[in-house]
């Protein structure tokens, strides 16, 4: 009998120190472990240049073996990549650690609870120096949700060989591609999609509206707004107007302008480093001008980037803010800059030589665009905002130029019947 015990008890120790290995094993697998550090997950959109992976690579060595970064990469179209978070965050998935977020997608998720408040030193770290057109893109019923990773902002490029001075207004800009010869054509965003809310936010911007004047309160003042939405009408019945208007987008236009075949081109700063690369005959001949304006009022130019949040659901929030703070600083900035071409949310960058080196001759007119940027509406049902702007507006075609009833009324009511709405939740 006291031989049996002995061996049923030293089985059980046997089990009991495997099931210790097993779990052991299991937490080191979830980044967990005691033995090592955590693994953090950042989920960002990728960029081709190779910045995400740079960034996290220098980070992790400057963590002094605290933390790891790993990212994981989201495609670029930021429709798909919001879905993977929702589906994700939607389900309380503690695997996600930082989050790279379109700009427009930092107060939907903050009012979904989905990720975390920014406070003490590391809202210090992520506010300083940064644009304050930016800071509102982080910010959420006035507290700080996400920081700042990079900006952007769109110019008006156009060909200087065939326009000795840029346009100030849309307006002259049609007029003087209407009187050109040859590649005459003017090139925007307007395929259905949050490229064209873009631009329609942009012009009723620099109208001297907004879409909303608060998180579910519609602005839209009349006479501006249909101002803004003759632009786009007068270019779509305009020569001026590329013949794949409706399905243009960045990439569309930047090609265009590459062939040769618009004089004029409002995009973001990408553009300029990609037509030295792929037609350098145009890119010697391409000048640097701010956007457009649409009347008397100063032009606000479109407002893009991503923002770094915390998820609400990590289980390293420490580390997790420390990371996102050195992800998004100003180092980071300038390899993006250098990488990827993207303009850095730090104002006091726009003097350093690699921002200089990226934008040769126009790094001030960068940063006057960002200073200057109108946002887009900061809201939790942003979705069906952007939703009802562009199946109201879409095609520009349908948009009359002028002296004919507009889309005013019926643009303001399907945008009060979509910021009525919960968005997320």
């Amino acid at each position: 009998m006291g031989e049996r015990l002995e061996t049923r008890r030293a089985k059980h120790a046997l089990i009991a120190v495997l099931a210790a290995a097993l779990a052991g094993a299991v937490l080191s697998a979830c980044g967990g472990s005691s033995g090592g550090p955590p693994q953090l997950t950042f989920f960002v959109a990728i960029q081709p240049g190779g910045t995400i992976e740079a960034t996290a690579e220098r980070c992790t060595k400057e963590a002094g073996g605290k933390y790891t970064i790993k990212p994981e990469l989201l495609p670029n179209d930021a429709t798909q990549a919001r879905e993977q978070l929702v589906r994700r965050l939607g389900a309380k998935d503690s695997s996600i650690d930082i989050i790279g977020l379109d700009v427009i997608l930092t107060s939907e998720f903050a009012n979904a609870g989905w990720i975390e408040q920014w406070t003490g030193k590391f809202k210090k770290e992520a506010s300083e120096h940064v644009f304050s057109s930016v800071l509102k893109t982080a910010t959420f019923e006035n507290k700080l949700y996400a920081a700042p990773f990079n900006t952007n902002t769109q110019l008006l490029w156009y060909r200087k060989d065939l326009v000795p001075k840029p346009p100030e207004t849309w307006d002259e800009m049609i007029e003087m591609a209407e009187e050109l010869p040859e590649a005459g054509q003017i090139q925007v965003q307007a395929e259905r999609y949050e490229g064209y809310m873009v631009w329609v936010n942009a012009l009723i911007e620099s109208a001297g509206t907004s879409i909303l004047k608060g998180p579910e309160e519609i602005e839209l003042a009349q006479k501006p707004t249909e101002e803004a939405l003759e632009v786009i009408g007068k270019l779509a019945h305009s020569s001026a107007a590329s013949p794949e208007l409706p399905t243009s987008n960045e990439d569309s236009a930047r090609l265009a302008f590459e062939a040769g075949k618009a004089a004029f081109m409002a995009n973001y700063t990408f553009a300029f480093a990609s037509a030295k690369e792929n037609a350098p005959e145009i890119n010697e001949e391409m000048g640097a001008a701010p956007f457009p304006r649409v009347n008397e009022n100063p032009a606000k130019p479109p407002l893009g980037g991503f923002n770094l949040a915390v998820s609400a659901y990590s289980g390293h929030k420490k580390e997790a803010f420390e990371a996102a703070a050195c992800l998004s600083g100003e180092k980071s900035e300038l390899t993006a800059t250098e990488l990827d071409g993207l303009p850095p949310s730090h104002e006091n960058l726009y003097t350093n030589p690699v921002v200089e080196k990226a934008y040769p001759g126009f790094a001030g007119l960068v940063k006057e665009s960002v200073e200057a940027a109108g946002a887009r509406p900061v809201t939790p049902a942003y979705q069906d905002v952007t939703s009802a702007l562009q199946r109201t507006l879409h095609p520009p075609e349908s948009i009359p130029a002028e002296g004919e009833e507009g889309k005013y009324e019926e643009l303001k009511e399907n945008l009060e019947a979509a910021v009525k709405r919960e968005g997320l939740l």
